[in-house]
């Protein structure tokens, strides 16, 4: 009788100690979370993808006035641990002029970011003015703007992980498409 006495109350401490070991991992969540929200934003190191090939390109309109064609090269497409969409971006003019750039789209503060300009060797060179720089929604050629609306960012985070933007870009689905689904 007593070893089933002592055997019961050798269980419940054992499980007192658990609701409490398991109330104080749930209070080291709560701080991590509001420690990440209180730390400063750090961006990751970024590495230049490989150059674009033309054939693999996914266009995307930014509208009816645009003067240029964009794409988005599908194997550069990031969403970084920093909440960065990173991309590849292919413009042409009406008469052929190609440019390539390796840029960044930061949901959280609707800004974009030039990191290098691709030449026609294949390289990249580091772009003078890397500076985050506020999204225009004004201009002829918005390709940033649309970007953020249309398939990119929602909520101020990134709307979805690189493949689910890849697919709203091939399929044409925009975000507000798939929002009055």
């Amino acid at each position: 009788m007593e070893l089933k006495r002592n055997f019961g109350a050798a269980v419940g401490a054992c499980l007192g100690m658990l609701a409490v070991a398991s109330m104080a991992q749930a209070q080291s969540r709560l701080d991590d979370q509001i420690d990440d929200e209180t730390k400063p934003w750090q961006e990751i190191a970024v590495q230049f993808p490989a150059m674009p090939i033309d054939a693999n390109l996914l266009p995307f309109d930014v509208s009816a006035t645009a003067t240029q064609r964009f794409a988005i090269d599908p194997k550069s497409l990031t969403v970084g641990t920093d909440g960065v969409v990173r991309y590849t971006l292919v413009t042409q003019s009406q008469a052929g002029a190609k440019n390539v750039s390796y840029e960044a789209i930061r949901c959280a503060s609707l800004e974009y970011k030039i990191y290098a300009l691709g030449h026609a060797d294949g390289t990249w060179s580091r772009a003078r003015r890397d500076q985050w720089q506020p999204i225009v929604n004004n201009a002829m050629n918005r390709q940033q703007a649309a970007l953020v609306q249309d398939y990119f960012c929602l909520a101020n985070s990134p709307a979805s992980s690189a493949a689910e933007m890849l697919r709203r870009l091939r399929r044409q689905e925009t975000l507000t498409k798939d929002l009055t689904r």
